[in-house]
């Protein structure tokens, strides 16, 4: 079988600093509870308030839901806030949809999935490069994965083939959503979260932020922010893990 060479060295840092860049990443985009989106639309009110359409990506297919059905679903969400929805798979010329939104959401769902079909599409460096000039994104669970240099730090399944892991850059470190705590009651005897990131370590020099749920990061030029009630934790290649409260600037992690 033939291996194919997935470019994974990360590229230097001026890849991803940008004055211009205005992000929202979220851990998740559901907390217990309450509604899709619900406890981000106050903030989502703010960032995208000079949009009056958000342009939406849902190749991560959660479930294996439709685009269609996908699409109606953030829709809902967004009417709540006034702003329309239009989802990728509606244009005919995807890179041009990217390249002319207004703003830009990335839903969750499968992380492979989502890059293999951005990949496709051919609007992965599209994609970087338009939210590096400024255009407003929303991240959520894969959404926001492929905020980092790769997609290596995902929880899911590799259920297709991308051709690289590499993902967009807009922050110099990997992420970790849906970040669990180890359950020290529990009897689960599976992989935890922290295990598997150690094993990522094992050959990766690459940090890695767990995100909990209810957390994301505000990301203002190069200035990134953890925002929400939780703290966050930060992983490094062969140091111990550390506790990042709300309210850090995490433009320090390299």
């Amino acid at each position: 079988m033939l291996i194919k060479n997935y470019n994974l060295i990360p590229l230097p840092r001026t890849f991803y600093k940008n004055k211009m860049k205005n992000i929202l990443i979220a851990s998740t985009s559901t907390l217990h509870g309450a509604d899709y989106l619900d406890y981000l639309l106050t903030e989502l009110q703010l960032h995208f308030k000079d949009c009056k359409t958000i342009l939406f990506i849902p190749y991560a297919r959660p479930s294996g839901i439709s685009h269609e059905e996908y699409t109606d679903k953030v829709a809902m969400a967004f009417a709540k806030i006034n702003k329309k929805v239009k989802g990728i798979h509606e244009f005919e010329d995807a890179k041009n949809a990217v390249q002319n939104a207004e703003g830009i959401f990335t839903g969750g769902g499968n992380t492979f999935l989502l890059v293999s079909q951005l990949y496709k599409a051919k609007i992965m460096d599209i994609l970087s490069e338009t939210v590096k000039k400024g255009t407003p994104y929303l991240g959520t669970s894969a959404g926001s994965n492929i905020c980092g240099l790769t997609m290596q730090t995902t929880n899911d399944m590799p259920i297709v083939y991308p051709p690289s892991f590499q993902t967009l850059g807009l922050i110099p470190f990997n992420l970790n959503p849906h970040f669990l705590d180890v359950d020290e009651q529990s009897k689960h005897m599976g992989e935890t979260r922290e295990t598997r990131i150690k094993e990522y370590h094992a050959f990766n020099s690459v940090p890695v932020l767990g995100l909990r749920e209810g957390s994301w990061l505000q990301v203002k030029g190069d200035s990134i922010v953890l925002k929400g009630s939780l703290s966050a934790r930060l992983f490094r290649q062969n140091q111990q893990p550390e506790e990042l409260a709300s309210g850090t600037d995490l433009s320090f992690i390299k």
